[in-house]
């Protein structure tokens, strides 16, 4: 007997039917109808997009179960919404959106011990052996690794994250700290990482917080004496992932209580994950114990996205979205906006909008407009090559003369103008500035700039060139 829609659904709701209440069965899947079958890929047919919400806040567990016997583990579930006549339209509006397969993050349970330091003085508020509490992970389940899409700028993070989802702990990358500009999919990938391991490992205690709420409940732990139940806490946790840890950067107290959980967690086969927009080598105003431990595991760089990995990021977008869009406008998206993932994102978002809420068609007229407002918003990056080509042009050399060993005073001010410029209109670390100007490490660049800093302030020729490399480069 050949398999189709029908009958595979047909087979879905007798399982189904045997799973839950028969007043929740007529009301949620009785209406519902298949549609089609095609690459192990089941679309059923909804009335609304509430009725798609709610199939997926509450059984979507029990709809890939289902599915999954029928279809074998590669199964997928489409939504169809088909909602009657919109602007007057003859045929009924139809939306195609692909189920997340996943419900919320599970509350976590844990028992704590509950220790007197001294026996003979006892609280007597406290009831004495074990107490459980309830841990939000504060995971967004819509962050995972199905929507991280990998490409040559973030497949190292990427890999090493699944490594780390897949044996937390278990790996050398501990601490694994993910660094890179902004709206690259840092977050992102942090979060997609304790969605996996809540996935594989329900039971281990995951928990998401960025450092900046980290310091304010060190400070009001300071404020209720409560120093050491913050520091035991944190210690009970199995996977900690602290996002934005560069805002620790001169608060000496919060580095000094994170060092400590840090140190317990790791000699305790726990894993601890990191997100930063420095690489560790250009962290400012962080303890160097602090940051030794941040390059024990692996530091791994989050990169722009290439032209094919941008294109794979909008299509995968349109596609969860239920929307179609012609592949020309796609493809002027991803061409034109080039600096980050959220405004690449941003930018379908704004052009879906314009096209519902004016009931416009999408065209490339309509894509330009809004690309334009994003490329205009945005301070263009320039790159680190385009730099020195400026300067070497500016002073009448070749830029293999400006990367030269040479010490001849005009060639050194030339190259340390680059390496100034470097740092200020690109996101590069120093090390990578350094590298690619001349081979140099990460000291000489910050040498450079605090001498262009002071020449600046003492000397009005070498001014002048700030001023017209500043026009240029702008």
């Amino acid at each position: 007997m050949s398999v189709t829609a029908n009958s595979v659904w047909k087979n879905c709701l007798a399982f189904i039917q045997d799973n839950i209440q028969p007043q929740a069965f007529k009301t949620w899947f009785e209406p519902i109808k298949p549609v089609k079958l095609s690459d192990n890929a089941l679309s059923i047919q909804v009335p609304s997009k509430f009725f798609y919400e709610w199939l997926e806040e509450h059984y979507v567990k029990l709809l890939k179960v289902a599915l999954t016997k029928e279809l074998g583990e590669n199964a997928k579930l489409v939504y169809i919404i088909k909602m009657e006549n919109t602007y007057g339209n003859r045929e009924p509006f139809t939306e195609q959106i692909p189920s997340s397969n996943r419900g919320s993050v599970n509350p976590q349970e844990m028992d704590v011990p509950i220790k007197s330091k001294n026996p003979e003085l006892k609280n007597p508020f406290v009831i004495p052996g074990i107490r459980n509490i309830k841990i939000e992970s504060q995971l967004n389940p819509n962050y995972n690794f199905d929507n991280f899409l990998e490409g040559d700028s973030n497949r190292l993070a990427r890999s090493a994250g699944m490594a780390v989802a897949n044996k937390p702990g278990g790996t050398s990358f501990n601490p694994l700290l993910i660094f890179g500009g902004v709206g690259l999919g840092k977050t992102h990938l942090a979060h997609a990482i304790g969605v996996e391991i809540k996935d594989k490992y329900p039971e281990r205690t995951v928990l998401y917080i960025s450092a900046e709420k980290f310091t304010q409940q060190y400070i009001e732990s300071v404020k209720k004496n409560t120093r050491n139940d913050f520091i035991h806490f944190y210690q009970l946790i199995d996977v900690l992932i602290i996002d934005d840890v560069q805002f620790l950067s001169g608060k000496s107290g919060t580095q000094d209580v994170f060092f400590h959980i840090f140190n317990h967690l790791h000699q305790n086969g726990k894993q601890v994950i990191l997100t930063s927009d420095k690489a560790p080598v250009d962290m400012q105003d962080i303890e160097q114990r602090l940051l030794s431990r941040f390059k024990w595991g692996l530091s791994a760089e989050l990169q722009n996205p290439d032209y094919e990995t941008r294109i794979s990021i909008l299509r995968n977008k349109l596609y969860r979205d239920g929307v179609e869009m012609p592949d020309d406008i796609v493809e002027y998206v991803a061409k034109h906006i080039k600096t980050n993932i959220r405004e690449l994102e941003g930018a379908i978002i704004s052009l879906i909008a314009q096209s519902s809420f004016n009931k416009k068609e999408v065209t490339l007229e309509l894509a330009q407009q809004v690309v334009e407002k994003f490329v205009k918003n945005t301070k263009r990056e320039v790159s680190i090559d385009y730099i020195q080509k400026v300067v070497s042009d500016y002073f009448e050399m070749d830029v293999a003369t400006l990367q030269s060993k040479t010490r001849k005073r005009h060639i050194v001010q030339a190259r340390q103008l680059a390496m100034f410029f470097a740092k200020k209109f690109t996101k590069a670390s120093l090390a990578s500035i350094g590298s690619q100007i001349g081979k140099r490490d990460h000291a000489t660049v910050l040498h450079a700039c605090k001498t262009v800093d002071n020449l600046a302030e003492t000397d009005k020729q070498f001014r002048k060139y700030i001023e017209d490399l500043t026009k240029k480069l702008s």
